[in-house]
């Protein structure tokens, strides 16, 4: 069972107790009413995984991805980053809505009747944990911002705050924690969403290192804590019941920790974002998975002159809501640009094979040919369809999806029958990709001579090749899909994977350990290929600096929402940074930009907006 619904209220729940039916001081001395309570305190985060308003504020406005039209105050740092900039609000309306429930559910939690204290510190444990994880979202994003510790229906409306330091903010954070380390269960059972010990010391050791940032006196013990917290889920997986999925000779342990058959049992799962596919009892109903379609190519146009659609794709999303393409940085750089790298987390992360999805077959046109500079022998070449309805074991919902039938290569030209559009991360030579039966776009075309994207105005193609780019693929298993627009798996917020990069930093940050950071790195890099590969994927301690993880903290979490703490930690949140890795990023002003603006909404809602400021802007 997931933690679901608006409250994230079970239906047992719903017939046992109302507390909406009482008042706060009656209905929260229940057990029951009080654990409702604590249900409303995972209530935010389903709407920042998966949805703009997270991705947009934790991913976007990095070395890795670009926009020029979605989010492009994120993406850009142009005028549309203000005080009025909607998702803005949402994200910091809803992270201090967690923090009141948090704060609710702490300051209720002595006057329940019928815990023992190991149970009522064990619940309550739920909302330290919470608490500490949004306060960490605020301050990265904000700096010091309002620290708040009681309830409003206690506290009352403040309408003079006062902006706590940064440090006063980890303080807190990290006592949270610490509560949470000590006195969640190892597990919640059935119940998937809910936080257990591995998310306390997961997120416990990602506050310590993430403090490292201030650059204290003692930053160095902060990097040795953080250290002791990431060692304590990786010398003991089998106490809290977690692993790092293993290679052997067909598949990576990366290929398979995406792999739909793992992902509502996955061992890497620290803290996740739990979404009920059974009977859509999540806070926004079956309205999930959006993901997919904010980084997906353009399938209705450009790609649909080679015989995709955006209508039957359903394994790709629908492209109404696309702009995030990777930065040139994040597909030749980060990634390895060959043809066959041992590393298989680029193909885990990116789609580059999209396919005849009419369900009919495609004929290459003369105009087709022109247009895009094919060579003339392919006037009359058949794409083949490829759509067909996915059975049950292989779809949990069974779903119409291009890339199941005609997958063949019968005229063994080296590539699939229905094979519409290709968009490798390496280059092939313009002769070649001129005779392929197919729309092929490398990065030769995707970005000019700077590095940045093209434009109409940069390359004569530039108009096309824009909308053409590798799409992202983590969340997008077949098994979830439920129709083009929805994907119903849960959402990683925090998985073991990153632990061990953690771990790797800390050494690093705490005592320049390159051989135990090189343990850690390896581990990760080995289960990045299959069994017979893993030897190609080892790096020698001296290689395992601060900048090689920083890049391989790109490899194994890129678009998974957490590249821009990632930058303000590293101290790459710079302009010269920024030029060298995503040019698309005119300027980037760092006497403001390391924080994002004050909505003007709570501006507006204070006695005292001139003395409280806007960050900058």
């Amino acid at each position: 069972m997931a933690v679901i619904g608006a409250g994230l209220l079970t239906a047992c729940d719903l017939d046992e107790f109302n507390p909406s039916t009482v008042s706060a001081d009656i209905a929260y001395k229940d057990p029951a009413g009080f654990e409702s309570l604590i249900n409303y305190c995972y209530d935010g985060l389903y709407y920042f995984y998966g949805k703009i308003d997270g991705i947009g504020i934790m991913e976007m406005g990095t070395d890795l991805w670009i926009s020029e039209t979605k989010e492009s105050g994120f993406t850009l740092y142009n005028s549309n980053m203000n005080t009025e900039l909607g998702t803005l609000k949402v994200f910091w309306q809803g992270f201090y809505s967690t923090v009141n429930y948090c704060n609710t559910a702490i300051y209720y939690a002595d006057q329940v009747e019928g815990y023992t204290e190991d149970e009522k510190n064990a619940k309550v444990a739920e909302a330290y944990f919470l608490r500490g994880w949004s306060n960490l979202q605020l301050v990265e994003q904000f700096g010091g911002v309002v620290l708040s510790t009681e309830p409003s229906s206690v506290a009352g409306v403040d309408n003079n705050p006062v902006r706590s330091t940064e440090a006063d903010f980890y303080d807190l954070i990290i006592s949270d924690l610490k509560f949470a380390c000590e006195h969640l269960p190892i597990s919640q059972g059935a119940e998937r969403g809910r936080v257990s010990k591995k998310a306390a010391y997961g997120m416990l050791a990602k506050a310590y290192l993430q403090r490292t940032r201030l650059e204290e006196s003692n930053a160095s013990e902060y990097a040795r804590l953080a250290l002791e917290a990431a060692q304590e889920l990786i010398d003991n997986q089998g106490q809290y019941g977690v692993a790092l999925y293993q290679s052997d000779d067909n598949e990576s342990g990366y290929t398979k920790l995406w792999d739909g058959l793992n992902n509502k049992d996955n061992s890497e799962f620290l803290f996740l974002e739990a979404v009920d596919h059974e009977s859509s009892l999540n806070p926004d109903w079956s309205n999930r998975g959006r993901t997919r379609q904010y980084y997906l190519m353009d399938l209705k146009t450009v790609g649909a002159e080679w015989g995709t659609t955006e209508k039957y794709c359903a394994w790709y999303g629908r492209a109404n809501d696309r702009g995030f393409k990777p930065t040139k940085y994040l597909l030749t750089e980060i990634f390895e640009p060959v043809e066959d790298p041992a590393d298989t987390r680029f193909d885990d992360t990116f789609f580059t094979d999209y396919y005849n999805s009419r369900w009919s077959d495609y004929t290459i046109s003369q105009e087709l040919v022109d247009k895009y500079g094919k060579d003339a022998s392919l006037v009359g070449h058949v794409i083949k369809n490829t759509v067909w309805t996915y059975d049950t074991d292989k779809s949990y919902y069974g779903v119409n999806a291009s890339g199941n039938v005609n997958m063949v290569d019968e005229d063994e030209d080296g590539y699939l029958d229905g094979l519409s559009v290709f968009t490798p991360n390496y280059t092939i030579p313009a002769e070649e990709k001129a005779l392929m039966p197919f729309l092929c776009v490398d990065p030769t075309d995707m970005f000019d001579a700077s590095g940045r994207w093209v434009t109409s105005e940069s390359s004569s193609m530039g108009t096309y090749y824009k909308e053409v780019y590798p799409s992202m693929k983590k969340f997008s298993s077949l098994y979830w899909i439920s129709n083009n627009q929805r994907w119903q798996g849960d959402v990683p917020i925090l998985r073991l994977g990153e632990v061990y990069l953690i771990a790797a930093e800390a050494a690093l940050r705490y005592n320049n350990d390159q051989s135990l950071a090189s343990t850690y790195v390896n581990a990760i890099r080995e289960r990045s290929a299959i069994a017979s590969r893993a030897s190609e994927m080892d790096v020698a301690d001296s290689q395992v600096t601060l900048d090689f993880i920083l890049a391989e903290r790109a490899r194994e979490l890129a678009g998974e929402q957490t590249r821009w703490i990632d930058l303000k930690r590293f101290g790459k949140l710079t302009d010269s940074y920024l030029a060298e890795t995503n040019p698309d990023i005119l300027t980037f002003d760092e006497s403001k930009h390391i924080v994002r603006p004050i909505p003007q909404s709570f501006l507006d809602a204070i006695a005292n907006p001139g003395e409280f400021g806007t960050n900058g802007y």
